[in-house]
């Protein structure tokens, strides 16, 4: 993990329990309690109603290929080795849709509608990040 040069994710009070959640294996989505809203990105505040009343549940982890892109070009030396590679918009089960990487398939094997499940990959001590594989 020490070895990680990628960007890492700087991790806010907004989005503290979200990366805890990672680390621990778990997909935890805030939901409002004012207006039931299940939301994605981690905010300190409702999107749909502006309520500060949150929670946060955890996720079936299950969801499915809204849309990707394959990456053949890296956009820094940090990601050369990786290419190619996919980057989603995954739909999850609960609703919200969410970007992260397709991995575990080769990039010309993603399909849109693609059942995929998350998995989370350990970069530093602090972040985990989720990723998805075919389901």
């Amino acid at each position: 993990m020490s070895d990680y040069t990628k960007p890492v994710p700087e991790i806010t009070e907004s989005t503290r329990p979200y990366w805890e959640g990672c680390k621990a294996k778990k997909l935890l989505l805030p939901k409002c309690e004012a207006c039931g809203e299940i939301f994605f990105f981690p905010n300190h505040f409702c999107p749909a109603c502006l309520s500060d009343d949150l929670v946060w549940i955890e996720s079936s982890g299950k969801g499915v290929v809204y849309t990707f892109t394959i990456i053949s070009r890296p956009p820094s030396d940090e990601f050369a080795a990786d290419v190619p590679y996919v980057v989603a918009i995954i739909e999850l089960e609960e609703g919200p849709r969410m970007m992260s990487n397709i991995i575990g398939i080769a990039p010309d094997q993603v399909r849109v509608g693609m059942p995929v499940k998350v998995v989370f990959e350990e970069v530093t001590e602090d972040v985990t990040l989720p990723k998805f594989r075919p389901a």
